[in-house]
């Protein structure tokens, strides 16, 4: 049943939209807009989840609404997976791709200690890092990861001087 899950990359967008928010009911069509795919293959998608139980699908009027089946036994898993998935690793994959040089990264309080609040600190290290850049790229992350980022960034050398004040904090050394 797992093989079903990761094999294309739309088939991983629906998740993450679907298993963030297991209350959204999304249709076809405004699916294929969103994703930039074809109807036909968000329906091959689509098919594809809910033959496995991992969706359900609700006929209203002309139009089938489908959500996260958080009544699956995987769901949990699931659902877990995907906030791991995009709460750091889309994060790093925006910000590191052309912020500058970058020698480190942290997570730290609430998500560093694994809890969900809605809310990622994020601790940025290195110089000539682009913080107009950051600010772009954290507010289409939060859009999609519908969560707050809160970035700081430090220089080398003002990070080596004062590293222990936020090194006590709970923290998760990504990079």
């Amino acid at each position: 049943m797992l093989k079903q899950l990761f094999t294309s990359k739309t088939r991983i967008k629906l998740l993450l939209k679907l298993f963030l928010n297991p209350g959204v009911s999304s249709y076809l069509r405004e699916l294929a807009a969103e994703f930039d795919v074809s109807p036909n293959a968000m329906k091959e998608e689509l098919d594809g989840l809910s033959d496995a139980g991992y969706l359900n699908k609700k006929k209203e009027g002309r139009y089938i609404f489908y959500n996260a089946n958080s009544s699956h036994p995987f769901f949990p898993e699931i659902s877990s997976i995907v906030r791991k998935y995009i709460g750091i690793d889309q994060i790093l994959e925006y910000i590191l791709s052309t912020i500058g040089d970058v020698d480190s990264v942290y997570v730290l309080d609430d998500y560093a200690k694994g809890i969900d609040s809605g809310l990622i600190d994020v601790l940025i290290i290195g110089d000539d890092i682009d913080s107009d850049r950051i600010v772009d790229l954290c507010a289409k992350a939060e859009e999609a990861i519908q969560r707050k980022i809160r970035f700081m960034v430090l220089g080398t050398e003002e990070f080596t001087t004062t590293s222990n004040i936020y090194l006590k904090r709970p923290n998760w050394k990504v990079v």
